[in-house]
């Protein structure tokens, strides 16, 4: 062959790859889409309902991911995470199989202590450990984490307190809080300055309608999503929330 035919040849071959070179970078830097809250500054953040009780949010160029399970295929089509978020140990929280198929490069994660015990060495390497009361900034996020856990009695044996963590994330000068899996503990219904909260109910291992209700109306988030709630009744809570207190209950596509 001559060398004006191997170099047609290697033209060729380079003008075939390029499409695909092509869609994987479009496919990186793809938006995340879902409801807009607006932010003081880069812009407004979107949050995009996933299943049950994982979500991915953006901001600024930024996208997080909260609890990630079921697969690769539930995060093909939304960008690469910047930092990931985990707030406990069961399965529709934690999946190391998961993670370790959207965990790449810079990626970084947050967990509690019980969580990172029981991840491999490579992604236990990109987590940082929050305790209940600690805040961080990572990734230029600040991320403070807030307690989670059951108070009634037939339920301590599914959260115990200082296991799990919710969180308090603050992006773009909005606070916006993750309840993780919990009752309306006093820490919850202490919660202030809340833009946008991710409330949990579902029995018999978090709290009910009306628990979660109450707390919502004491800490007043202007935007509540409620979240992990399978077999709830999602009326009785917007209901029980009601339209006096100024606070917007959305409903996102998590079933």
């Amino acid at each position: 062959m001559s060398q004006h035919s191997r170099a047609v040849g290697r033209i060729l071959l380079t003008l075939m790859a390029m499409p695909f070179v092509f869609a994987s970078s479009l496919a990186s830097a793809q938006a995340l889409t879902g409801d807009h809250v607006k932010t003081n500054q880069g812009g407004d953040l979107v949050i995009h309902p996933i299943n049950h009780a994982t979500f991915a949010m953006a901001w600024n160029n930024s996208t997080i991911y909260v609890d990630p399970v079921g697969g690769a295929s539930a995060f093909s089509a939304l960008p690469a995470p910047n930092l990931v978020l985990i707030t406990d140990i069961h399965g529709d929280h934690l999946s190391a199989d998961t993670l370790n198929a959207i965990v790449k490069g810079e990626t970084a994660i947050v967990a509690p202590k019980a969580v990172a015990d029981m991840l491999p060495e490579s992604l236990r390497a990109k987590t940082t450990v929050l305790a209940n009361g600690e805040t961080k900034s990572v990734k230029g996020v600040s991320i403070e984490a807030v307690p989670m856990y059951n108070t009634t009695p037939e339920r301590l044996q599914y959260h115990t307190k200082g296991r799990g963590n919710g969180y308090v994330v603050t992006l773009g000068g909005k606070r916006v809080y993750i309840s993780g899996d919990t009752e309306d503990i006093p820490e919850m219904r202490a919660l202030e300055n809340i833009d946008v909260a991710f409330v949990c109910f579902n029995l018999p291992y978090t709290m009910t309608e009306e628990q979660a209700a109450s707390a919502v109306r004491d800490f007043s988030p202007k935007i509540v999503y409620p979240y992990h709630y399978r077999g709830s009744d999602i009326a009785k809570f917007k209901r029980l929330v009601g339209n006096d207190a100024g606070i917007e209950v959305r409903e996102g596509s998590w079933y």
